[in-house]
C-alpha cells in the first residue's frame, strides 16, 4: 500500500510539471503562429511593403500626369492667344504660305541607272 501511495504522489507531483510543459509548448506554438501571421498575413510586413511600393508608383504616375496636364494647358493657351503658334502649325502641318510668298518644291534628281 505504501508503494501505491508513493506512486500516486509521484504522479500528482509530475502532473503540474507536465501541465507547465504543455502550457509552454502551447504558448510557443501560439507565438509562432502570431509571428508568421505578422510577417506573411494580409496585414503583415510583406503586405505593408507591397502597399508602400504601389503607393510610390501611383504618386509617380500622378506627378507625371500633372506635368502632362500642365503642358497641355500651356499648349492650349498658346493656340488660343499666340498667332505665331497658329502660323507655325499652319505652315508645318498644312503646308500653307503667306500671300506673296513663293513656294519652291525641290526634288532630288533621280540618277540614271548605269547600263
Amino acid at each position: 500500500m505504501a508503494a501505491e501511495t508513493d506512486r500516486d504522489a509521484a504522479q500528482t507531483a509530475g502532473t503540474p510539471q507536465r501541465g507547465q510543459r504543455l502550457l509552454r509548448v502551447g504558448l510557443l506554438i501560439l507565438t509562432a503562429i502570431v509571428l508568421v501571421d505578422a510577417v506573411l498575413g494580409d496585414k503583415g510586413v510583406f503586405a505593408l511593403m507591397r502597399v508602400r511600393d504601389e503607393r510610390r508608383a501611383l504618386e509617380a504616375d500622378v506627378d507625371a500626369r500633372r506635368l502632362e496636364n500642365q503642358r497641355l494647358l500651356d499648349q492650349t493657351r498658346r493656340f488660343r492667344e499666340d498667332p505665331a503658334t497658329i502660323e507655325e502649325l499652319a505652315r508645318r502641318d498644312l503646308g500653307m504660305i503667306k500671300p506673296g510668298e513663293k513656294l519652291f518644291i525641290i526634288r532630288d534628281r533621280e540618277h540614271p541607272q548605269p547600263r
